[in-house]
């Protein structure tokens, strides 16, 4: 039992880390890992009540402390079921563009499997991640239903692929934080209405790749600066490598008003693909008000480590783009921290 309650204790106190704000990898995976973790609370919540013959004050101090700690995460994870009420206003349309967007892994060679995704979903644009020279030269295939866009073939697993139906205004390769990390900027012509895309991925914090979340927090903090004083149409997407529930998720979301289409659809895990109980929601789209997402569906396995996600994003029709939310003094000095993190 002493086993037991060591183990409690771990999945007790390891879901509040994210909390203190340290950027360590090691503080911010159990923000990866709240659903996994949230269903072994409710087995070992079980398994203490069926294996202990006297209830002590130290196990029923422990059952509540497991109890608190499991009810902080699911409230975290709960707006992102199915279960959680979202608004179904049958918003009018006026135009929309989809994107099929995709980590296809670098490694991965199963080029035709995602070529026949593509002519499956039959997005205006296409968007890949990891993506080197060999896939590069793999996709020629689409150029000539996809002319126009930009490439950034790398062989550090962070290329990046962008193929588009029609003309793209103001394209930009990006290195906003890390020299061999790109993202790319674009605006896209809706029935006249320009939205600006930002696509990303930044560097996860893991004992593999950046020892913190410094360069991931402050690249999604100087995409939400960039996008706050655009004040027009907008659309961030890509392989975020973070989960929605952050606190640097949610703070970038206040920083620039966008929305979430995930909320109260469902999860959408889109990594690991090969591993069901391994399996967070990395790959992201945020929106501002004056969009909205009509369909959001998770590709079949192509042979990555990732799904890739099809997004149709429509114009609500006489919407005007709202104002930028107010942020508190302590939010506006949060967002800039961030970002001088990573000058020290």
């Amino acid at each position: 039992m002493i086993v037991l309650y060591i183990i409690a204790a771990i999945f007790i106190i390891s879901p509040f880390l994210p909390a203190t704000r340290n950027p360590h990898w090691f503080f911010r995976t159990p923000d990866f890992i709240r659903a996994q973790t949230v269903v072994i609370q409710g087995l070992l919540f079980f398994l203490l009540i069926f294996l202990t013959k006297t209830f002590t004050t130290e196990l029923l101090i422990l059952l509540a402390a497991l109890g608190i700690s499991a009810i902080y995460q699911l409230i975290k994870i709960i707006p992102y079921t199915a279960i959680f009420p979202r608004k179904k206003t049958p918003f009018s349309s006026d135009g929309h563009v989809s994107i099929l967007a995709a980590n296809v892994l670098q490694d991965n060679k199963n080029y035709e499997e995602f070529i026949q995704l593509i002519h499956e979903c039959d997005p205006d644009m296409v968007l890949t991640m990891e993506s080197d020279d060999e896939w590069e030269k793999a996709l020629e295939k689409i150029e000539s239903d996809y002319p126009y866009g930009e490439k950034i073939p790398l062989e550090n697993y962070y290329g990046m692929h962008l193929y588009s139906r029609v003309e793209l205004d103001g394209v930009e390769t990006n290195f906003l934080v890390e020299n061999d990390v790109p993202s790319i900027f674009f605006t896209y012509p809706v029935s006249g209405n320009p939205i600006f895309f930002a696509c990303l991925h930044p560097a996860p914090p893991s004992p593999t790749e950046n020892e913190t979340a410094k360069e991931r927090d402050a690249e999604l903090m100087i995409v939400g600066k960039k996008i706050r004083d655009l004040d027009c149409s907008a659309v961030v997407c890509g392989d975020m490598n973070d989960v929605v529930w952050s606190r640097t998720t949610r703070l970038f979301r206040k920083l620039t008003g966008m929305l979430d289409p995930r909320i109260g659809r469902g999860f959408f895990s889109t990594f690991h693909a090969r591993y069901s109980f391994l399996r967070f929601p990395l790959d992201h789209l945020f929106h501002t008000p004056d969009l909205y997402v009509g369909k959001m569906t998770r590709s079949q396995n192509f042979g990555s480590d990732h799904f890739a996600m099809y997004y149709e994003i429509h114009y609500k029709t006489s919407e005007e783009v709202p104002q930028n939310p107010e942020l508190t003094q302590e939010e506006v000095e949060e967002v800039e921290d961030l970002i001088e993190r990573t000058e020290d």
